[in-house]
């Protein structure tokens, strides 16, 4: 009935609200709200507490914090979201992944850690830093 008051708003579903495609290059920090779709190079750093998409021609030499991180391209750098990370096929992460929610797709290159996280805020889901000074090589293991 057209006079009656609906009990819930009807929410669209928001697609890309921002896209930096390939030949554009950024050297810095990338903070932004929305979902962003990176196709170009990025190197420094990436914040945001929404979601990030990396694209198959996306390389980012970056720490990343966001809630959802997406990887068809490649990431050199550590990796912590706090909802989910999404490692896709034929992507190429070299660094420590940190989230409540970590999809590895078969195919996918991933060199690092994986540490699955409660439901923690971005900004203090941090991943532990590993002193390998400590690890002792085979030659000095006991016999």
């Amino acid at each position: 009935m057209p006079w009656r008051k609906q009990d819930k708003p009807q929410v669209k579903e928001a697609g890309p609200t921002t896209y930096l495609e390939e030949g554009s290059e950024i050297d810095g920090k990338l903070t932004f709200t929305g979902t962003v779709v990176l196709n170009g190079r990025l190197r420094g750093e990436i914040v945001s507490n929404d979601s990030l998409i990396i694209g198959e021609k996306g390389v980012v030499n970056a720490n990343v914090r966001a809630s959802v991180v997406q990887i068809s391209g490649e990431v050199v750098g550590n990796v912590v979201a706090s909802d989910r990370v999404e490692l896709k096929e034929k992507c190429r992460v070299y660094g420590d992944v940190s989230a409540p929610v970590v999809i590895i797709a078969e195919g996918a290159l991933f060199e690092g850690q994986c540490t699955m996280t409660k439901g923690r805020p971005a900004e203090v889901a941090q991943p532990p830093v590993r002193d390998l000074s400590l690890v002792k090589q085979r030659s000095e293991l006991p016999r």
